[in-house]
């Protein structure tokens, strides 16, 4: 008999988080021999813990579809980190007694680091408890730090935005230089990985091209060289652009916009390391700035999508539910370059063990020598992935981005469940 299908976003969306979770459920909708209905979990794993299932069978085949295109968490999504099975038994326990409830054989996660730890522990679990779900990767992040996959799906696109962006800023910059603003900083996302701020600098094409500048979490953090770097840019080309990790560290490995705070995987907060360069530049050197947070922007922006991101992500969707049924688990839908020129790639099934709490750095070689920019090899990697532009539907001059049904699931066990 076809079991039901558990599929759930985590941590941060992309602007094509959607189109993996369009890839999954196209997929498993062909699958009925296999799989019976296919639920998504309300705000990620919340909600398999507190039965709060959405009925994917409710949205028609063109609204589905409409995922390709969408940005955000159309399920939505949360920063929730099961822990392991003797600090949260009674968690990983409910899991079990809603996916036994609802017949769920198989489990789609749709994140980062974290949730390739949370779905290798919920299959080790499962099996240990008697209910054995076949858990699979759906791999997603911004900071293209996952191991064992060439890229991550969601990173392509934010690396066309950043990239575009600033070299649209940096013709603004130079354009008012002479009278004006001679430093402009951009603040992108990056914990540990400059793989964002490497892409900024796809911009620069030619010599005193914006960005000028790379400050990356791999190289520490020099003052006295960076101010001289500084000066010297202005007095050669009349101005300068920094493009800046959000995870800058100093010589002694401290964050230099660390608030103290945590989030919800004991992450140190961070954000707000571009007004601090500006300032240093100030008053250090007396140069007029301007400084921005991509923030939120460089996530969301579906509008301007890599073609390839695109692909790629409904591919790792679509594959992970041919390894469910196929009978894998524990592992992970990776991508895997084949050949750069011309760009070919695969999907292949990797160990969730191999990818939970791995972190993929940018090498050395992706690095010029001065710590200040990137290699021909790092744009030779980055170009083919930021390739193309996937452009969503227009109306009224806005994209058009549809809105799903999201009709629950019964509930069907008596007792309810805190979330701590």
């Amino acid at each position: 008999m076809p079991r039901n299908a558990f599929y759930a976003q985590s941590g941060g969306v992309t602007a094509v988080i959607n189109a993996s979770a369009c890839g999954v459920i196209e997929e498993a909708r062909k699958h009925k021999k296999h799989i019976g209905r296919i639920y998504a979990g309300r705000d990620g794993i919340i909600g398999a813990l507190t039965e709060d299932l959405i009925d994917t069978g409710a949205e028609s085949a063109a609204a589905i579809a409409g995922l390709r295109h969408t940005p955000g968490g159309a399920f939505g999504s949360c920063r929730y980190k099961l822990k392991s099975f003797e600090q949260s038994e009674a968690q990983y326990r409910r899991l079990i007694d809603v996916f036994r409830a609802h017949d769920i054989g198989y489990f789609f996660y749709n994140g980062g680091n974290d949730s390739m730890d949370t779905a290798n522990k919920v299959s080790e679990v499962s099996r240990a408890l008697g209910y054995p779900v076949a858990c699979i990767g759906v791999p997603k992040t911004v900071d293209n730090d996952l191991a064992e996959t060439d890229n991550c799906p969601g990173f392509g696109s934010v690396a066309k935005y950043v990239a575009v962006s600033m070299r649209e800023a940096g013709m603004d910059v130079a354009s008012m230089a002479r009278t004006s603003t001679k430093i402009f900083v951009l603040e992108v996302m990056g914990r540990h990985a400059g793989w964002i701020t490497a892409a900024c600098g796809l911009a620069a094409e030619e010599a005193g091209q914006a960005p000028h500048i790379l400050l990356m979490p791999e190289v520490r953090f020099d003052e006295a060289r960076f101010l001289a770097r500084v000066d010297a840019t202005v007095k050669k080309w009349g101005y300068c652009t920094i493009a800046v990790s959000e995870g800058l560290q100093n010589a002694e490995g401290k964050f230099l916009s660390e608030t103290g705070l945590k989030d919800a995987f004991g992450h140190a907060q961070l954000g707000g390391v571009a007004p601090l360069i500006a300032q240093l530049v100030k008053d250090k050197l007396g140069y007029k700035y301007h400084w921005a947070v991509a923030d939120y922007l460089q996530r969301a922006a579906r509008h301007l999508a890599s073609k390839t991101d695109v692909l790629q992500a409904y591919a790792v969707g679509r594959e992970a539910v041919r390894y469910a049924v196929a009978g894998k688990t524990a592992v992970m839908a990776a991508i895997k370059r084949t050949s750069n020129k011309p760009y070919r790639w695969k999907i292949e099934p990797v160990a969730l063990s191999k990818v939970a709490n791995h972190e993929k750095m940018m090498p050395k070689k992706f690095i010029t020598g001065d710590g200040f920019h990137i290699t021909q090899a790092c744009r030779d990697y980055l170009l083919p992935l930021i390739a193309g532009v996937d452009v969503p539907p227009y109306r009224n001059g806005l994209p058009a981005y549809p809105r799903l049904k999201l009709k629950p699931v019964p509930k069907k066990l008596a007792e309810s469940f805190i979330i701590p």
